[in-house]
């Protein structure tokens, strides 16, 4: 897919609905001209939600809705009517995206689960009635309650895949052609460097129908968590995958020293990532013998996890999908559960 389709950013201005006026009615009838109070309840303002959608993969289709409003609640009526409540505005979002409130970037919601609905801005609440009000040395209360103001503000949609192997990498590593190797993915593959300018996901069968879900990020440079290259545009995507691939060329000068700049890079970017599992594919193994993979292996970094694999012959390719499988059930082992943020669908 072109890469002006994936769009993984947006910010709109948003504003809930306000919550309808309480009605300041008195009942009047022939033969009861002094009724009592009979004023119904304002509506409900609209709120703004954020549902979640697996079939969406990218917020292209908000790129361009700059301002989304929710109805305001209606005013009570006479006899006891509520006023109608303002219509929501659910706004329907990829899998991984986060709401940041745009000017003190707070986090507001994070949707992880397809149908999952939060309130992004909760709509005001109707006043009540004068109904509410009379006593019994009060009989005919003068006074209902207005509705609740509208909540507004400017919001930053941002989306982080969800995925369970994130590959970590330079440029031209093998990551794509892996990818493209192991799932139905197509990325664009070519040999040279920024081939690819957006993610890919791909599903990556295993033993016994099993599966799980690869990501192929843009890769890193030295500095790109200084801004460098593409700088950290899709290092946020790697947050959010459950272990890390790290892909480095056997043709690299200094395996070790690569990897050390691309842990660098992620520590730079959010220490956190260097809590998640790792493993170390040498790439490219079709290019070297088995003499000087020995004198290679020799030189690899001693904290991770390591494998020679080539994409072009498929070697250990089955040998590396027996250690991810193997890293994920310990990670999914080994993860605390959380807590989702925002309104819950009780509130809706």
């Amino acid at each position: 897919m072109a890469s002006n389709n994936f769009i993984d950013y947006v910010k709109l201005i948003c504003r809930s609905g306000k919550g309808g006026a309480g009605s300041r009615h008195y009942f009047r009838a022939k033969g009861l001209p002094n009724g009592g109070p009979d004023g119904g309840d304002g509506g409900r303002g609209g709120h703004i939600i954020l549902e979640g959608n697996s079939q969406l993969w990218t917020l292209l289709h908000l790129q361009y809705q700059k301002h989304v409003f929710a109805k305001d609640g209606d005013s009570g009526g006479e006899n006891l009517r509520t006023g109608a409540q303002g219509d929501d505005v659910v706004l329907q979002v990829p899998l991984g995206t986060v709401a940041r409130n745009a000017e003190t970037g707070e986090q507001m919601l994070e949707i992880t689960e397809h149908g999952q609905r939060l309130v992004l801005l909760p709509g005001g609440r109707g006043g009540l009635g004068n109904d509410h009000f009379k006593t019994s040395t009060n009989q005919a209360p003068d006074y209902a309650q207005p509705g609740e103001p509208s909540v507004e503000a400017a919001v930053i949609l941002e989306l982080k895949l969800l995925a369970d192997v994130g590959l970590v990498g330079f440029p031209n590593a093998g990551k794509s052609t892996l990818l493209s190797v192991v799932s139905a993915a197509k990325p664009k593959i070519a040999d040279y460097a920024f081939t690819t300018l957006t993610p890919n996901l791909g599903v990556v069968a295993y033993r016994d129908y099993k599966s799980f879900v690869m990501a192929d990020i843009p890769g890193i440079i030295e500095g790109a968590a200084e801004g460098k290259g593409l700088g950290t545009r899709f290092l946020r995507h790697i947050e959010r995958n459950s272990m890390l691939l790290f892909m480095i060329s056997c043709d690299s000068p200094d395996i070790a020293a690569e990897y050390e700049i691309l842990l660098g890079e992620l520590r730079e970017f959010n220490p956190e990532l260097l809590e998640k599992k790792r493993l170390l594919a040498i790439t490219k193994t079709d290019m070297i013998d088995e003499e000087l993979e020995a004198e290679m292996r020799e030189t690899l970094p001693k904290d991770i996890p390591s494998i020679f694999i080539s994409s072009l012959t498929n070697k250990n390719i089955v040998q590396l999908k027996d250690m991810i499988w193997k890293a994920l059930e310990e990670s999914r082992r080994d993860a605390p559960k959380t807590m989702r943020l925002g309104w819950d669908d009780e509130n809706l």
